[in-house]
């Protein structure tokens, strides 16, 4: 297993440098010009000096390897700096962001917590609800349950967020008052209120996007239990004598585990950029906001930044999901 994991992140080095190499020659590509924000009144040899200052009079070569450096070496050492005090990356010249003029790392540092807070919440209550709906609909086949949890699950499926979420906010925030429609990004919870107020302004947005995790992966659950529950090693269980709880939750459970592994490990990258739309909805002052605010800015720097990010998650999350494999399938062997 040690030898395909440090396997596995050789071969991802040269995986990410293509994925950089593409994001950047495609937003080199994409139209539009950070300097059409700036007043008409600027006269042309500053919006010239501006440019300059923003590196866009380089070469594209160097632009690229100016900002992969910064990326990679840069910027880990400024948030070592941030977390321990180390001072590595004092003087340190850094990816900065054109609309704010600030690093962007900084505002990634900043933007985390609500994105974790809101959209990871959601992904986790998602996950806990969506595996026993599909264990039981696929044990109970064809069951009252499991036709309701096939009518919930279509609807998770074809309702977009956009829609749901104006749907949630009628109900509940305008017509029944019971939760707050704009999230509160100012909120510091230090106390019981506070932690309270937090909950209830959550509860919509984790709400809106639970739904959605809850009927993909309630269907991938429900789809690879019944592969297995036809299975010959179910019947030679059940032979000889185990429970059926046993048979089910033990045996049957984590054989079906296997691909529900990469659709909830695939899953994780999306909850960092994923929930643009319901961010933007509900005022979370998240990562994928963040994103939707950089490409209407044409903040280029951010946009890689931020792009280049989700795919570090997506590879390095697949590796997680190949190691688990070998861990929930003995007759899977790595070395």
């Amino acid at each position: 297993m040690l030898t395909f994991t440090i396997r596995r992140l050789v071969l991802s080095i040269p995986t990410l440098l293509f994925i950089s190499l593409v994001i950047f020659a495609l937003l080199q590509l994409a139209p539009g010009d950070p300097m059409a924000q700036v007043p008409l009144t600027v006269p042309p040899e500053v919006k010239e000096k501006m440019r300059e200052a923003l590196g866009l009079g380089a070469p594209a070569h160097v632009q690229y390897w100016k900002w992969l450096v910064q990326f990679f070496w840069v910027e880990p050492q400024v948030l070592i700096d941030h977390w321990f005090g180390t001072g590595f990356a004092e003087g340190k010249q850094r990816v900065i962001s054109w609309q704010t003029r600030s690093p962007v790392m900084d505002i990634v540092v900043q933007r985390m917590p609500q994105t974790l807070w809101v959209v990871g919440m959601s992904y986790i209550v998602g996950i806990l609800i969506a595996l026993p709906i599909g264990i039981y609909s696929a044990y109970k086949q064809y069951s009252v349950f499991d036709q309701a949890g096939t009518f919930v699950s279509m609807i998770g499926f074809s309702v977009p967020p956009f829609f749901s979420g104006v749907v949630v906010i009628v109900i509940f925030s305008v017509n029944l008052g019971w939760f707050p429609s704009i999230y509160d990004t100012t909120l510091v919870v230090n106390d019981w209120a506070s932690f309270k107020t937090q909950m209830q302004q959550m509860v919509m947005p984790v709400m809106v996007l639970a739904l959605q995790t809850t009927a993909q992966i309630s269907r991938f659950m429900r789809a690879s239990m019944l592969d297995n529950l036809n299975q010959d090693y179910v019947r030679t269980a059940r032979a000889k004598g185990l429970r059926e709880s046993t048979v089910v939750l033990v045996h049957v459970l984590r054989n079906s585990m296997i691909p529900i592994i990469t659709v909830i490990a695939l899953g994780v990258p999306s909850i960092f950029g994923g929930a643009i739309i319901t961010e933007t909805l509900f005022k979370v002052n998240g990562i994928g906001q963040l994103l939707l605010t950089a490409l209407f800015a044409n903040d280029l720097p951010m946009v890689m930044t931020l792009t280049f990010i989700f795919a570090i998650l997506i590879v390095f999350f697949n590796l997680i999901a190949d190691i688990l494999y070998g861990l929930l399938d003995p007759r899977i062997r790595y070395d």
